[in-house]
Protein backbone atom coordinates (compact mmCIF):
# COMPACT_ATOMS: atom_id res chain seq x y z
CA UNK A 1 0.00 0.00 0.00
CA UNK A 2 1.23 3.75 -0.31
CA UNK A 3 1.50 6.34 2.49
CA UNK A 4 2.41 9.75 1.83
CA UNK A 5 4.64 11.45 4.85
CA UNK A 6 4.66 15.08 4.91
CA UNK A 7 7.36 17.51 7.06
CA UNK A 8 8.02 21.19 6.83
CA UNK A 9 10.78 22.79 8.69
CA UNK A 10 13.91 24.73 9.06
CA UNK A 11 14.59 24.87 5.44
CA UNK A 12 13.28 21.27 5.16
CA UNK A 13 9.98 20.58 3.00
CA UNK A 14 9.86 17.13 2.22
CA UNK A 15 6.47 15.27 0.64
CA UNK A 16 7.36 11.98 -0.22
CA UNK A 17 5.30 8.69 -1.27
CA UNK A 18 6.54 4.97 0.39
CA UNK A 19 5.30 1.74 -0.55
CA UNK A 20 4.73 -0.44 2.72
CA UNK A 21 2.86 -3.72 3.00
CA UNK A 22 -0.43 -4.47 4.61
CA UNK A 23 -0.05 -3.84 8.40
CA UNK A 24 2.63 -1.81 8.55
CA UNK A 25 2.31 1.22 11.44
CA UNK A 26 3.60 4.28 10.99
CA UNK A 27 7.15 3.49 13.04
CA UNK A 28 7.13 1.31 9.81
CA UNK A 29 7.10 3.73 6.97
CA UNK A 30 9.41 6.26 8.34
CA UNK A 31 12.03 4.05 8.51
CA UNK A 32 11.24 2.19 4.97
CA UNK A 33 11.07 6.07 4.16
CA UNK A 34 15.13 6.81 5.95
CA UNK A 35 13.24 9.89 7.71
CA UNK A 36 16.06 9.90 10.25
CA UNK A 37 18.87 10.23 7.60
CA UNK A 38 16.69 13.02 5.39
CA UNK A 39 15.99 14.69 8.59
CA UNK A 40 19.29 14.85 9.96
CA UNK A 41 17.62 14.16 13.32
CA UNK A 42 14.97 11.25 14.45
CA UNK A 43 11.49 12.64 14.47
CA UNK A 44 9.54 13.59 17.93
CA UNK A 45 7.74 10.47 17.65
CA UNK A 46 4.91 12.75 20.12
CA UNK A 47 4.40 15.17 16.90
CA UNK A 48 3.16 12.21 14.39
CA UNK A 49 -0.16 12.38 13.11
CA UNK A 50 -2.24 11.28 10.19
CA UNK A 51 -4.87 13.60 8.22
CA UNK A 52 -4.49 16.12 11.86
CA UNK A 53 -5.33 13.89 14.12
CA UNK A 54 -2.62 12.52 16.41
CA UNK A 55 -1.06 9.05 16.24
CA UNK A 56 1.91 7.04 17.46
CA UNK A 57 4.40 5.07 15.90
CA UNK A 58 2.01 1.86 16.33
CA UNK A 59 -0.42 3.28 14.72
CA UNK A 60 -1.20 0.78 11.92
CA UNK A 61 -1.59 2.28 8.32
CA UNK A 62 -4.29 2.31 5.51
CA UNK A 63 -3.45 2.92 1.71
CA UNK A 64 -3.83 6.51 1.12
CA UNK A 65 -3.05 8.14 4.81
CA UNK A 66 -0.37 10.93 5.19
CA UNK A 67 1.78 10.84 7.85
CA UNK A 68 2.59 14.48 9.19
CA UNK A 69 5.50 14.47 11.46
CA UNK A 70 4.81 18.13 13.52
CA UNK A 71 7.27 20.42 15.14
CA UNK A 72 6.59 21.88 18.62
CA UNK A 73 4.89 25.12 18.96
CA UNK A 74 7.44 27.85 19.29
CA UNK A 75 5.12 29.90 21.61
CA UNK A 76 1.99 29.22 23.82
CA UNK A 77 -0.94 30.45 21.21
CA UNK A 78 -2.96 31.66 24.37
CA UNK A 79 0.31 33.23 25.79
CA UNK A 80 0.71 35.21 22.14
CA UNK A 81 -2.98 35.98 21.54
CA UNK A 82 -2.58 38.05 25.60
CA UNK A 83 0.21 39.38 24.17
CA UNK A 84 -0.93 40.75 21.35
CA UNK A 85 -4.05 41.93 23.29
CA UNK A 86 -1.78 43.48 25.57
CA UNK A 87 -0.17 45.30 23.46
CA UNK A 88 -2.92 46.75 21.22
CA UNK A 89 -4.43 48.00 24.06
CA UNK A 90 -0.93 50.11 25.31
CA UNK A 91 -1.30 51.06 21.33
CA UNK A 92 -4.87 52.38 21.85
CA UNK A 93 -4.29 54.60 24.91
CA UNK A 94 -1.00 56.01 23.80
CA UNK A 95 -2.95 56.82 20.74
CA UNK A 96 -5.69 58.85 22.80
CA UNK A 97 -3.48 60.34 25.10
CA UNK A 98 -1.67 62.18 22.20
CA UNK A 99 -5.40 63.02 20.07
CA UNK A 100 -6.70 64.47 23.90
CA UNK A 101 -2.78 66.43 24.09
CA UNK A 102 -3.49 67.86 20.47
CA UNK A 103 -0.26 65.53 19.29
CA UNK A 104 0.01 64.08 16.22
Amino acid sequence: MRVQIAYVGDGIELLMAVEVPAGATVGDALRTAAIEQRLGRAPDLAGLAIFGRRVDSVTLLRDGDRIEITRPLLRDPKTARRDRAASAATDRSGAARRRRSGGS
